[in-house]
């Protein structure tokens, strides 16, 4: 097995020579023809392998876009000092990427991504009777797998590698607190139109161990959806703390801007840990942009939207790539 890393300043270069040549799409021949494979397989990643929306190759380069989301209109409870949330979401400044580009074989290459996001956290509630903005700093770090299959032989690298796996992502605040020492989730169900067994159980609290194969080598692909299709989401955390955390869903941005459902508290056992299983029932909405897309599920301990303190933050996150379909 051979392993390389590969800096993001190389990837910043590449980028580069692909807006120079205009109007080329993103599996041009002419600028993909001088990249190596490892260096095209970088730029897939975090550009996407073609304009089509529809493509699974795409789902990994919006994994930012679809996480930066701003204020969000949000319903919550009312806690001191912040008496009533009003609004929250990130506002991301920076990201960095590692990528370590495993080769098996002649046949296969294991991209370990790892992302590293830099922002601010925004609440926005009613403090002692005036509407208050609060500001938190953090960081976090996001790891996800992904795996390419050769396909041919021929010396342009664009025609010879295309997206075979990908996995879950996996990740949590390391600023200010550490997500996963506070509040961890463990796993997932998604029941689909009411059915009485899981549609999809993930596994975690490594998600990057759940792994979609793409259609085009016979899997089933990432999760599949449509529009007016039914969810019932449930939500396994373990919690470190006896105040309630905060549990929500985050999907994608359209017309409307960014959805974030809030979820309830079903069951809790345990005395610290806390054993707890959160729920949520919800309707694909009927002006869901077709495509393929990031959704992301966080658990964030209740200081962290509650409370001024901006050293209190701590919040675990997985995401999945789903597709709507029609």
């Amino acid at each position: 097995m051979r392993t390389k890393q590969l800096s993001i300043s190389a990837l910043v270069v590449l980028s580069a020579i692909f807006l120079f040549i205009s109007g080329c799409n993103k599996s041009d021949n002419t600028v993909s023809s001088t990249m190596t494979d490892d260096q095209y397989i970088q730029y897939v990643v975090s550009n996407g392998y073609s304009s089509t929306s529809t493509d699974e190759d795409n789902v990994m380069s919006t994994e930012i876009s679809d996480l930066d989301t701003g204020l969000v209109s949000d319903n919550g409870g009312n806690m001191s000092p912040i008496d009533s949330l009003q609004k929250w979401g990130r506002r991301i400044s920076n990201v960095s990427i590692n990528f370590n580009i495993e080769t098996q074989g002649d046949s296969l290459k294991v991209v370990h991504v790892t992302r590293t996001i830099t922002g601010n956290y925004l609440i926005l509630g009613w403090v002692g009777g005036q509407s208050e903005l609060i500001t938190k700093p953090y960081i976090e770090v996001f790891n996800r797998n992904i795996t390419f299959r050769r396909v041919d032989t021929k010396p342009n690298p664009a025609l010879n590698w295309r997206l075979y796996k990908v996995s879950m992502l996996s990740g949590g605040t390391t600023t200010p607190q550490v997500g996963n020492t506070y509040v961890s989730i463990t796993k997932v169900e998604v029941y689909l139109n009411n059915v009485q067994t899981p549609t999809y159980t993930l596994l975690g609290p490594d998600f990057t161990q759940n792994v979609f194969t793409t259609i085009k080598f016979g899997g089933a692909g990432i999760p599949t959806l449509n529009r007016g299709d039914q969810l019932t989401v449930k939500v396994y955390t373990t919690s470190q703390n006896s105040a309630i955390d905060y549990v929500a869903f985050h999907w994608a941005r359209n017309t409307f801007g960014f959805h974030r459902i809030p979820f309830n508290l079903e069951s809790q056992t345990g005395n610290g840990p806390f054993y707890r299983v959160y729920s949520k029932t919800f309707s694909i909405y009927s002006n869901h942009r077709l495509g393929v897309f990031n959704s992301y599920l966080s658990a964030s301990t209740h200081e962290s939207l509650y409370d001024d303190t901006i050293t209190d933050f701590a919040s675990s996150e997985i995401g999945t790539p789903y597709k709507v379909l029609q």
